[in-house]
């Protein structure tokens, strides 16, 4: 207790500098603490939506999930649909003879041609006549903030009797265990975690780390006369810490309360794709104590660790004895961490990827850790090793101060850089996990299929939803009848109906078609399936809308059609056969799995209107959105958004860490530069000096960031399962962010050699 209240005395009365020195550090500990506040508050953002979701779960929806009850006199439809990049959800609901408890955020239930919205969902719908017409009925009344999972989100109850409703499941209470569509899949919220902890995590801790040794000679100098002076080696690393600790509980404290000021302002705005209530945001618990207790712990260890030097040599401290050079142990992390990445990279180049995602999840979070660890405790040795070979060789004298300063204290200028190298580091990461996220659930085709049950759409409106304005066509698929007891089985073969123009409406080319006749179709680039030989037979049973059955046998025909459309999931397979709709029995159509297929242009704005139009005929029928998943890109919005806000906070923790290394360094350098000034040296060969001591290090840093960073990118994306492994693409940004770290590096090197010469600065104390 003693050495610490030293160590606070010290603190409080040891002159100007001190004090600034001490504000630095709690205004560092402040950003920090702040930062690593939003990250630790995500997963609890996201649990809060989860929650209110699960809440708000019908125990039974149309055979999406789990049917919880069976006997219930409800009814409910669950249809989620796209909106743009947004998922727009709508519950069908009849109450039967037993009342229902109401969801959260309703008082009651709707009735018949009633609808309660979402507040956004009631300004957009006011604006946009086509997201109106799929909301059936008279809006009585919003959802309030206790059923909605944020305050953007687009969601309606819509009220319908049990015979509208005969297709959904029973319905008997409201909530579950889990939400149906969670905010963001586990699996895409283990890349997040992972992605956060390279991108934010790892540059913190080593900000962290920066910021509780500054002024680490000066206060080196004082520790070791306070050695001198009979302090124990403990006491001694106790004074150190304690001043340490108070500037990181001091700093804790202030950058909880700017996180509380930051999540208030931005909740209520929002972020693109991503907004929460300020109460979702609010911290407890792990996350409060981890901001209170976690910084304040690693400024102790680090504390005890500065000061180890001048509690083991303090003569060698005070007379400015030379350094000890880096050790090889610096390269331990570095080695095993690139093992893996290059391990992973060889088996995608190779063609083995691994299948093992188990294994995977668990590597390659730790070769990225192991990989950032490493950048930051080989540089000392790296820069140490340059420096030496520059010196040698070359003949101008601001590049051999230069390195030989490096030389002698290869850790102060590493120091300034190490934030920035982390920073180029993260954001080759963060490019792989966007790249791996572009690739699913996004339709970059022309047009957009629609695809639903032929057995939900009476025959009457068939021909009101091919009618719907913004179809470009409409054909019927379904696939031939095979008798599962047959001891030979037979490949069902797929069929499409449609004449030659609904098919020429629906395709980008159509070659060799003749109406009346039966074809084969043929998709360039598309393997055929085992369809049999020309001649032979295959079943098709039909039904007519009074439920007769019939069954067609049709000959496979010999006639070839060239066919290609531009949709992301084609109409149809390359063997296919195409049936015109005058070889059926009047009144008959297919019935074994059969569906509708529509197409129209795929911007946002015509796949609202032909689902609104959709919903004219029916609001209750299911469609499927063929290559769109709204949910998935909903959720794949909000994790841009939060890698864009961990890439803005990586970005804040590298800046502010070279600001605060480098103002150090120049309250550090100021003897030595005027020394040098005194014994001539000129104000730009100074200036030339700290440039070089800043510069080539830290292009040795980029250089060795950028190249780790591809490969942990490359086998990020090996890991990943998608299409692509190697982000050709993306290098000259990359290249782009290291020259323009590089600039700035050199911007703040030029003011740390003043125009006044100081000689009070050399003196012995």
């Amino acid at each position: 207790m003693r050495e610490l209240l030293l160590g606070l005395r010290l603190l409080l009365g040891s002159g100007r500098g001190n004090r600034v020195r001490f504000l630095l550090m709690t205004a560092g500990s402040a950003i920090g603490v702040c930062c690593l506040a939003v990250v630790l508050a995500i997963p609890g953002i996201l649990a809060a939506q989860d929650a209110r979701k699960a809440a708000r779960e019908p125990d039974c929806s149309n055979g999406r999930g789990a049917c919880l009850s069976t006997s219930g006199e409800g009814r409910a439809l669950l249809r989620v649909d796209p909106y743009g990049s947004e998922a727009l959800t709508r519950i069908f609901v009849a109450e039967g003879n037993t009342p229902i408890d109401p969801p959260p955020g309703l008082d009651r239930l709707p009735g018949p041609r009633e609808v309660y919205v979402s507040p956004r969902l009631h300004t957009l719908s006011a604006l946009d006549r086509d997201l109106a017409r799929l909301l059936p009925g008279k809006e009585e009344g919003l959802i309030s903030a206790q059923g909605l999972a944020h305050p953007d989100e687009l969601y309606a109850y819509i009220g319908g009797s049990r015979e509208e409703l005969r297709d959904g499941g029973h319905l008997s209470a409201f909530g579950g265990r889990s939400a149906r569509y969670p905010t963001v899949e586990p699996s895409t919220l283990d890349i997040l975690r992972f992605t956060l902890a390279g991108v934010v995590l790892l540059p913190l801790a080593v900000f962290l780390s920066v910021c509780a040794r500054l002024s680490a000679a000066s206060r080196m100098r004082r520790l070791a006369a306070l050695r001198l002076l009979g302090l124990s080696r403990k006491g001694t690393q106790r004074v150190n810490a304690a001043e340490t600790v108070a500037a990181a509980v001091l700093g804790s404290a202030l950058g909880l309360g700017a996180y509380w000021v930051v999540n208030q302002l931005v909740s209520r705005t929002g972020l693109p794709g991503f907004k929460w209530y300020p109460a979702d945001g609010s911290l407890s618990g792990y996350p409060l104590l981890v901001c209170l207790v976690g910084c304040p712990t690693l400024a102790w260890f680090v504390g005890r660790i500065g000061a180890r030097k001048a509690a083991a040599n303090p003569l060698a401290v005070r007379r400015s004895a030379m350094e000890e050079p880096p050790r090889l142990w610096g390269l331990l992390p570095l080695v095993p961490g690139l093992t893996i990445v290059i391990g992973y990279c060889v088996a995608g180049a190779t063609g083995n990827v691994p299948t093992d995602t188990a294994l995977s999840s668990i590597l390659m979070p730790l070769a990225v850790v192991l990989v950032g660890t490493g950048l930051v405790l080989s540089l000392p040795l790296l820069s140490r090793f340059l420096a030496r070979n520059v010196a040698r060789t070359t003949g101008s004298l601001p590049l051999r101060l230069a390195m030989r300063r490096n030389e002698v204290e290869p850790g102060g200028a590493v120091r300034v850089a190490t934030g920035l190298v982390l920073l180029v580091f993260a954001a080759s990461l963060t490019q792989g996990v966007l790249i791996e996220l572009d690739q699913v659930s996004k339709n970059n085709a022309p047009v957009q299929l629609y695809t639903m049950s032929l057995r939900a759409v009476p025959q009457e409106d068939e021909r009101a939803m091919t009618e719907v304005p913004g179809v470009l066509g409409h054909a019927v698929l379904t696939r031939s009848w095979t008798d599962p007891e047959s001891e030979v089985f037979r490949p069902s073969t797929e069929v499409v109906v449609a004449t030659c123009g609904q098919l020429r409406k629906m395709a980008s080319s159509v070659e060799n078609c003749v109406d009346g006749q039966l074809a084969r179709l043929s998709v360039p680039d598309r393997a055929g399936a085992e369809i049999g030989e020309t001649g032979s037979r295959f079943p098709l049973h039909l039904q007519n809308s009074a439920g007769e059955l019939e069954t067609v046998v049709v000959r496979m025909p010999r006639r070839i059609i060239q066919y290609q459309d531009d949709s992301l999931t084609q109409l149809a397979g390359s063997g296919a056969v195409l049936i015109p709709p005058s070889s059926l029995p009047v009144g008959y159509r297919p019935q074994d799995d059969a569906t509708l297929a529509l197409m129209s242009r795929s911007d946002p704005e015509t796949v609202v209107s032909v689902l609104a139009g959709i919903a004219d005929v029916d609001p209750t029928i299911e469609v499927d959105t063929n290559g769109v998943d709204a949910a998935a890109l909903e959720q794949i919005t909000v994790i841009k958004t939060l890698l864009a806000v961990g890439m803005v906070l990586g970005l804040v923790i590298g800046v502010a860490a070279y600001l605060v290394a480098a103002t150090d360094r120049a309250v550090e350098r100021r003897p030595q530069v005027t020394a040098l000034a005194l014994l001539g040296a000129k104000p730009r060969t100074l200036r030339a000096v700290q440039v070089a001591q800043v510069v080539l290090p830290l292009a040795l840093g980029l250089v060795l960031a950028v190249t780790t960073g591809k490969l942990a990118e490359s086998s990020y994306l090996v890991t990943g399962g998608g299409a692509i492994f190697w982000d050709g693409a993306g290098i000259p940004l990359l290249l782009a962010c290291a020259l323009g770290v590089v600039v700035i590096a050199t911007l703040g090197s030029l003011p740390l050699v003043g125009r006044r010469i100081d000689p009070e600065l050399i003196r012995r104390d």
